[in-house]
Formats: structure tokens, sequence, C-alpha cells
């Protein structure tokens, strides 16, 4: 793409020297260019390589991928994963605070509970003062779980080609565009 630099008459004069033309065809033709190299930035933009969201996506994408590697074999997904971390650092919470913990709706965290319910990994307790809330807490096998999984963190961190401090750069910088 040609960047147009300079003020918009010594411009004019550029193209009008070169093309030995009338100032009024000049001015028409530059119009156009300009226009033109603005179509062109904005196709530029619809590009998938300038996109802020693609890398992102597909980095969430690769790094979940080799969450997998680790936890299919122990029969987990990795938001049950992340509902594990959840609780290892809260104890119990409700669903509304597991999901803003998660940046999860309820439509997608009731049916995942209710999964990891069924798997005998937790318990949903009603609260009895306001029976619209929901109480989870770890069963004995979700809490033997959590001492399973407590070094994957780590075996993930040594297949990222990335040092300590670039991903805790890359980690705040994230935070930073979820807040």
């Amino acid at each position: 793409m040609i960047r147009i630099t300079g003020s918009f008459l010594s411009i004019v004069k550029l193209y009008c020297a070169k093309f030995i033309c009338k100032k009024f065809f000049c001015l028409k033709y530059l119009l156009y260019f300009c226009l033109r190299n603005q179509e062109v930035m904005i196709e530029e933009n619809l590009q998938l390589s300038a996109q802020v969201c693609f890398p992102l996506y597909a980095a969430s994408r690769k790094i979940t991928q080799q969450y997998a590697k680790y936890l299919t074999p122990l029969d987990l997904t990795y938001p049950q994963y992340l509902v594990l971390l959840v609780l290892r650092e809260e104890g119990s919470l409700t669903v509304n605070a597991i999901g803003e913990r998660l940046y999860l709706d309820s439509g997608t965290l009731t049916p995942l509970l209710k999964r990891m319910e069924a798997k005998e990994l937790l318990t949903r307790i009603r609260c009895k003062k306001d029976e619209r809330i929901m109480w989870i807490a770890l069963t004995e096998k979700g809490q033997q779980l959590q001492e399973t999984v407590k070094d994957i963190p780590s075996r993930l961190k040594e297949s990222i080609a990335l040092s300590a401090e670039e991903l805790e750069t890359l980690r705040t910088l994230v935070y930073k565009i979820l807040k």
C-alpha cells in the first residue's frame, strides 16, 4: 500500500508535474487515488492477518488442545478443569460466582456442572433462604482429582515456547482485555 505523506498541495503539484496536465484533472486523479488508497486500507483491515481476535482465538484453541492431552485421560474437559481450579481456590461457590470467575453464562455453566455432578465430582445444593441460588461444592472424589491435576499448569508451561517473562506479559495483556 502506498501511504500519502506531505501536504495535500505538494502532492497535487507532484502529480501535475508528473502527468503534465491541468490542475483540475490532477485534483480529480488525486481524489480518485486517495479514495482508492482508502479502499485498499479498508481491504487490508479485513485481512485475517490484520485481525486482533484471530491470533487470540487460535492461541486459545492451541493451548486448550495442549490441556486436552492431560485432561482427556482423566475424563475431564477444559471447562470442567477450570471449575475444579476455581473451587480449589474458593471452596464452595454459587453458580453465578463461578460463572463470573470463568466468564461463562448460566446456560453454558449449568449443563457443565450437571455433568460434573453425574461424575460425582461435585454437589449442587440449593440455598434454603433463596431457592434461586445454587451452591457448588466438591465431593471427596472431586478433591482427589484436584490433587491429580495440580501439576498440569507446570507441564503445560514447558510445552509453550515462551519464557516465564513472556508468559507473564501475555497473561497481563489478556487480563487487561478482559477487564
